[in-house]
């Protein structure tokens, strides 16, 4: 079973103004891929980085929904220093902001086949590692559709 980490980013989607077709795909997306974790198709992972930025969700029920995801994911990654060096080391060699490169050492460590996320300049950054693979939801939810 494939295993998955989303970004705040993701989480926060379907709250996005609607208006943009780019912007309604990657909701039904981010809901094709919810739907796959409750039907236990897929492995969320959920991590302190993700606590950190939802607790600073300035929309309370967003807040509490989006938290609601953390008691469905399988995995937690804790903020360890080993975990803080490798995100130090991949905000250097990518160029990503420091936050951002903490989410994908999280996934690294927890050893995700995917990083999902819809901030098109991180993933075109993130693309570049090896050490995970990155999407955007709408391309994820097309290689489930194809596997």
């Amino acid at each position: 079973m494939m295993k998955i980490y989303l970004d705040m980013c993701c989480f926060n989607r379907p709250y996005d103004i609607q208006t943009a077709a780019r912007i309604k795909l990657e909701t039904e997306a981010k809901l094709f891929i919810q739907n796959a974790v409750l039907d236990s198709k897929l492995i969320l992972v959920w991590s302190f980085i993700l606590d950190y930025e939802n607790s600073a969700n300035p929309y309370p029920d967003h807040r509490e929904a989006i938290v609601e995801w953390k008691t469905l994911s399988k995995h937690y990654i804790s903020a360890l220093d080993s975990i803080r060096e490798l995100g130090a080391t991949i905000a250097i060699k990518t160029g990503i902001k420091s936050k951002d490169a903490l989410h994908l050492a999280c996934a690294v460590e927890a050893k995700c086949d995917y990083f999902i996320t819809t901030d098109r300049v991180f993933l075109k950054k993130a693309q570049s590692l090896q050490e995970i693979k990155t999407l955007n939801p709408i391309d994820f939810a097309i290689l489930m559709e194809n596997s």
